[in-house]
């Protein structure tokens, strides 16, 4: 498994990637991203120098097929994602940790990495009776967004529960289930 600490091209080198594949790479990214080809320079340095991104992915009130959809896709093909592109410290869904080995995972990150660390959401967060209907730990799922997310360094809602409350905000909504930017 490669050094949580290097970056994203010594991973991809390990892995036997040309120098011609890991620049594809950024350029994909970049485009994907948004970014102009004006500053494709930028994210190559980037992705040089600086130590892959460390991610917490958080699990709320979801269908989970977005996760579904991610680890079934072929390309590119998740365990290169997980094991070599990102550093991916905590998943319910795809971790062995569990209990409070995985608790430990989750704030061993958000202490160790403020302001690093890349927070990605899926599911709605229910609001309704201070949050029971969705529990972790035995807290509510707000909480754990409002802690993880403080010192995040970028918060992603990863797909429609997350971003609009999809099947668990439809009437009569009996949770509250809430999108994470509200």
């Amino acid at each position: 498994m490669p050094d949580p600490t290097s970056s994203i091209w010594q991973a991809m080198q390990n892995k036997g990637y040309s120098r011609r594949d890991f620049l594809r790479f950024c350029s994909f990214a970049a485009g994907l991203a948004g970014i102009e080809a004006a500053g494709l320079a930028k994210v190559v340095h980037a992705f040089e120098k600086k130590p892959r991104p460390p991610v917490v992915w958080l699990h709320f009130q979801e269908c989970t097929c977005c996760s579904e959809s991610f680890i079934r896709s072929s390309h590119p093909i998740v365990a290169d994602v997980v094991l070599d592109t990102l550093s991916l410290d905590y998943t319910e869904t795809l971790q062995a940790a569990a209990g409070a080995s995985a608790e430990k995972c989750l704030h061993d990150t958000i202490k160790n990495y403020p302001g690093q660390y890349i927070l990605l959401v899926e599911g709605s967060v229910p609001m309704k009776d201070d949050g029971v209907y969705c529990m972790i730990a035995g807290r509510s799922s707000e909480d754990i967004l409002q802690e993880c997310a403080k010192d995040a360094a970028a918060v992603i809602a990863w797909g429609s529960c997350a971003s609009n409350g999809c099947i668990q905000s439809a009437k009569p909504n009996p949770t509250n289930a809430t999108p994470i930017h509200k």
